[in-house]
């Protein structure tokens, strides 16, 4: 019998079909021989069409640029909702109301970051390129840090010590990679740099998808009203009873 909630499937989902339409960007990209493949250990330039497989440089040139700006703009909408999601779900459990508030505007922002990297192509608006990849991954770090905290401080359904473990971890390989991104870049060893770039957005869409283990246990409803007015919370619905004698009037 499916006991859990069909939310569980978003995340999933989405970090599924995120990853999926980066690695499409990357295979249209190295089949059109913008790139050298990942694993390759020297970049052969041929006209200047053969570059380091970094995401954006794979995402710059049409056809890829078309799907990798869709990819962006779709991840950085889902990815909003599925923190909005989680602001809602952890709302009436977390006692520190300020880390909820501040990891739902830390993601928040770090999406619009996407939609910068995913419109502005590296080659022609670097400056804002790499200000949104600035964006995006140190806000969407800080947000894993932040989660991972809450996990355990909230312990839904007892299972925060255990997801929280998960979420610390991939967080410490966030950490890593980023450094390691940025580092190896600085150091003009952009074969090793893209290929850390590249682990740090997967980790990154794993993290995401482990919502679904609370997720599961929650169900997310909408009301909407003619009557003006604070609307009714779940918990503070009248019983049956009282409902039947409203509806009656």
């Amino acid at each position: 019998m499916w006991n859990c909630s069909p939310w569980a499937l978003l995340p999933l989902i989405y970090s599924v079909f995120t990853a999926a339409g980066l690695w499409v960007v990357y295979f249209v990209a190295l089949w059109n021989e913008r790139i050298v493949p990942l694993g390759a250990r020297t970049i052969i330039r041929r006209n200047g069409s053969f570059y380091p497989p970094y995401i954006s440089v794979a995402g710059n040139s049409p056809p890829a640029s078309c799907i990798f700006s869709e990819v962006m703009n779709l991840a950085a909408f889902v990815g909003f909702i599925i923190a909005l999601l989680r602001y809602f779900q952890l709302k009436p459990r977390i006692d520190k109301a300020w880390l909820n508030i501040g990891s739902l505007v830390a993601f928040s922002i770090g999406c619009f970051g996407m939609t910068l990297v995913g419109n502005f192509q590296l080659f022609t608006e670097e400056m804002i390129h790499n200000f949104g990849t600035f964006v995006t991954f140190g806000l969407g770090t800080l947000f894993c840090w932040m989660q991972s905290y809450i996990t355990l401080r909230v312990n839904i359904k007892n299972e925060g010590k255990l997801a929280g473990i998960i979420r610390f971890l991939l967080s410490a390989s966030i950490t890593v990679s980023m450094i390691l991104f940025f580092t190896l870049m600085s150091r003009r060893l952009h074969m090793q740099a893209a290929e850390c770039q590249w682990a740090l957005v997967m980790f990154f869409l794993v993290f995401l998808g482990t919502f679904a283990i609370e997720f599961r246990h929650c169900r997310f409803d909408t009301v909407c009203t003619d009557v003006s007015g604070r609307p009714v919370s779940l918990s503070e619905t009248p019983p049956e009873g009282a409902r039947y004698q409203l509806d009656q009037l």
